[in-house]
Parts: C-alpha cells; sequence; structure tokens
C-alpha cells in the first residue's frame, strides 16, 4: 500500500510543476506593462526603467521562471501583490477557509442528494421515479453554474426576499451560493450512481443473494450499493476539484472573499503575482484532494490492496 501512496505523491510533483510553468508563460506574453499599471500613465521613462528593473522584470524568460519556481517550491511565497503590496501567500490563506468551507458544504449537499436519487433511478429502472431523477440529472447536468447562480438570486433574493443575495457574515449568505455550486455535480452524481448500481444488480452475486431469500433493502444496501460506490468516489474527487474552480465564477457573483474573487480581481487588474499564486494553489488543493480520493479508492478495492500487498504494484 506504502507504494501506491508513493507512486501518487510523486505523480503530484510534475503536475504542479507543469501548471507552473504552464501559467507563468501564459502571464509572460500577456500584453501590458505591470510597471506602468503600477506608477500610471504620469510615469517617465526612468521611472518606468527602474520599476522593471525592481520587479524583475527586465530579466530573460528563463530567468525570470527559474526565480518564481525557487520563490514558491523553495521559498513557499508567491511574491506580493502589484496593487496592494500585500503578500500573495498570506491573502491565499486567509481566504482559504471561506473557499474549503463552501466547497466542503457543496459536495456534501450533492452527496446527500446524488447519491440517493441515482440509486432510487437504478432500484426503479424503466419507472416514473427513474424518469424523474435522470429528468432533474439532465438538467444539472446542461445548465451553467453561473445562470443557476443567477435564476436562484432572481427567485429566492429578489422575487421573495428569503434568502441574501451578497455577503458572507452568516450562514444564510451561504445557502444560495452551495445550492448553485452544488447543482451539476449532484448530477453527475446521480448519473454516475444510477450507472454503477445497474451494472452491480445485475450481477450474479446479487441473483445470488436473492435466491438466498434476503430481502431487497438487504441485497441493495449490504451487497450492491458497497461495490457500486467504488467508482462514485473518482466523481466525487473531480467534483471537488471542479468545484474549487466553480467558486470563481460564484464568489464572483455572491461577492464572497475567498481564492476565487481573489484570483478575478488579480485578472481584472493586471495582478500576475495574485493570479499565478491564486492558480498555482487551486492546483495544489486539487493535486492533494484527488490524491485522497485515490487513497479512498485504493482502501475499499479490495483488488487494488491485494496487488500491492503482495508486492505486485508498479
Amino acid at each position: 500500500m506504502w507504494k501506491y501512496v508513493l507512486k501518487r505523491l510523486l505523480w503530484m510533483i510534475p503536475i504542479i510543476l507543469g501548471v507552473t510553468v504552464l501559467i507563468f508563460t501564459i502571464m509572460y506574453n500577456v500584453p501590458g506593462d505591470p510597471a506602468a499599471m503600477i506608477l500610471g500613465e504620469s510615469a517617465t521613462a526612468e521611472e518606468l526603467a527602474a520599476k522593471r528593473a525592481e520587479l524583475g522584470l527586465d530579466q530573460p524568460y528563463l530567468v525570470r521562471l527559474l526565480d518564481y519556481m525557487k520563490s514558491v517550491f523553495i521559498d513557499f511565497d508567491f511574491g506580493e501583490s502589484y496593487l496592494t503590496g500585500q503578500s500573495v501567500s498570506k491573502e491565499l490563506l486567509s481566504r482559504l477557509p471561506r473557499t474549503m468551507g463552501m466547497c466542503a458544504a457543496c459536495i456534501l449537499i450533492a452527496t446527500c442528494i446524488g447519491i440517493p436519487l441515482g440509486i432510487n433511478a437504478a432500484v426503479h429502472h424503466g419507472g416514473a421515479w427513474d424518469t424523474i431523477s435522470m429528468v432533474i440529472a439532465l438538467a444539472g447536468v446542461s445548465m451553467p453554474t453561473f445562470w443557476v447562480a443567477l435564476l436562484l438570486i432572481m427567485l429566492f433574493s429578489l422575487k421573495l426576499g428569503w434568502l441574501p443575495s451578497v455577503g458572507y457574515t452568516s450562514i444564510e449568505n451561504y445557502i444560495l451560493p452551495c445550492i448553485a455550486n452544488s447543482f451539476s455535480s449532484m448530477a453527475m452524481q446521480a448519473r454516475q450512481t444510477r450507472s454503477s448500481m445497474l451494472e452491480v444488480i445485475r450481477s450474479d452475486y446479487i441473483t445470488t443473494a436473492r435466491a438466498k431469500g434476503l430481502s431487497e433493502k438487504k441485497v441493495i444496501r449490504q451487497h450492491a450499493l458497497p461495490n457500486a460506490l467504488i467508482p462514485v468516489l473518482t466523481v466525487i474527487g473531480s467534483n471537488f476539484g471542479k468545484m474549487l474552480g466553480g467558486t470563481v465564477v460564484i464568489e464572483t457573483i455572491f461577492s464572497i472573499p475567498g481564492i476565487g474573487s481573489y484570483m478575478i480581481s488579480g485578472v481584472n487588474g493586471r495582478d500576475y503575482p495574485v493570479v499565478m499564486g491564486s492558480v498555482i494553489f487551486l492546483a495544489i488543493l486539487f493535486s492533494i484532494i484527488m490524491l485522497i480520493v485515490d487513497l479512498l479508492y485504493a482502501a475499499v478495492d479490495p483488488r487494488i490492496k491485494a496487488q500491492y500487498a503482495s508486492g505486485k504494484g508498479r
């Protein structure tokens, strides 16, 4: 099992390095002069040159890339914001609880609704419940997150006045953002659970369990569900990562000061350290989440445990 853990940890290294090189290259080629943006239009040529030298913008691409990677991976420093002068690392860490808390609530909502919805659809395959469940799932997959968020604001905030549309001071402020961000993931989990359950239900060992006289509830709960949920774990992990990306839109719409809204403010202000730091930070979080999911997958899948326990894992 430790070989599997080590293998997954090693795979994180090239992924994070690749994301770093990619986002740095993109921001390097973005039109605009950060020095001119900081000093304003009234700055002289000498002042601009001095500011570029101070920021290291006068260095070649490769030198700047290596310096940035050293700062991030050795000094654990994402630099300072061009606009505010504040540490990007401190800003990201201060905003992390809001973003992660919202993502955790979203994945909990999606899991608690999506999995029972998928099980119900599979058990009543071809019936009315199956049709209703899949219509809901199809709607969730089809509608963009930002559109769902706007519809929720129009209905529950503007029309009914039940819930606030902006802010982050109370639990009520997170209800609409969590529903909007979890709707698509709920639909994906419902579809995956239904597909997995249908495959498992048709297996020979399920037929044997029924032939032994077990009730349908015990067959589903004790035999079908544990095996059907193995691939669903991967979907849950990927959905968590998707929700991290979705916070960029959701936090902006609902004015929640998390990592997503921080990155959008960096994009709007051409604050390169903020944009690069936010992307790399989210990539690291996503890699850690997928690592945890892979470990859970290995823990519940006896084939993976047996493979690495016997020393044959590669």
